[in-house]
């Protein structure tokens, strides 16, 4: 582990992403503790990590919401005559632990998780920008059950048609394996497999392969929804989930805003069950 990195003392190490490792640091001046990411480039194909955290660096500064992890500052060793072969990108340190590593196994606590997401994502919409890789890994959760979503590396403006497919094949749209333009509706997608994911330990039942075409994505009609699995999930957040996730884009719920307004009601009306069943 390196002492410093771009003057920033290292305190820790908290881990790794695909081509990156991610410290806890002390800023020089203030000694403010921060996260920070660092990539090296050690060969040409790792010319798309220093991409990526380019993109990170310029997405995270065009929104600002207390469920999006904070950008705060992006050093590298570029120079007028040579492209950057080390880069790191300084944010927000969450204590916290992944939905993937610490999923709640109370419904209540989950969908307390997917407004608070749903409520970055709608931010990051606001400004024009779809996250594109959003699961159980990308939520961050405190431990006063605050809910962040990080890795802005895939993130891009609406409408965007990606030159190659990015995202994680459990929990991406179809779209994105085709290689079609992006729409808010695709966060949707990816926040969707990610509930399915979180209320019954399973991923979705889909066919992925690298192969462009109609058959790249095809998803069993017969995939059971959460309350067929679990007789406890409230069937009103089953039948959204599988909304959803639904092939054709179209048929999902039309923003980001639809969405968290239908959980909210969800919560709602599991609030009034849980007060009916402790006054009956």
């Amino acid at each position: 582990m390196p002492r410093t990195v771009f003057g920033y003392e290292v305190l820790d190490f908290l881990g790794e992403g695909a081509g990156s490792v991610i410290y806890a640091v002390a800023h020089p001046q203030t000694r403010q503790i921060y996260a920070l990411k660092h990539v090296r480039k050690r060969s040409e194909k790792d010319q798309r990590y220093l991409d990526q955290l380019d993109n990170e660096a310029d997405a995270g500064r065009r929104f600002s919401h207390p469920s999006l992890r904070k950008i705060i500052a992006k050093h590298d060793d570029a120079t007028l005559l040579r492209r950057a072969a080390e880069a790191a990108l300084v944010m927000e340190l969450i204590d916290g632990r992944t939905l993937e590593a610490d999923c709640p196994s109370a419904h209540v606590p989950l969908v307390d998780c997917f407004i608070q997401v749903a409520e970055g994502l709608a931010a990051m919409h606001a400004a024009g920008f779809v996250h594109c890789d959003l699961k159980p890994a990308n939520i961050l959760l405190s431990a006063d059950g605050r809910a962040r979503i990080i890795d802005f590396g895939q993130a891009c403006p609406a409408g965007t048609v990606k030159q190659r497919i990015q995202g994680t094949p459990d929990f991406m749209a179809p779209e994105q394996v085709r290689c079609e333009p992006t729409t808010f509706r695709t966060d949707v997608f990816n926040l969707g497999a990610t509930m399915y994911w979180a209320l019954t330990g399973r991923t979705l039942c889909t066919l992925y392969t690298l192969r462009k075409g109609p058959n790249s994505f095809l998803i069993d009609e017969r995939t059971p929804a959460p309350h067929e699995l679990d007789a406890t999930v409230p069937v009103p957040l089953s039948r959204l989930v599988m909304e959803c996730v639904r092939v054709d884009p179209l048929r999902r719920p039309r923003d980001m805003n639809e969405l968290l307004r239908r959980l909210e009601t969800v919560r709602y009306g599991m609030t009034r069950s849980a007060v009916a069943a402790i006054t009956a």
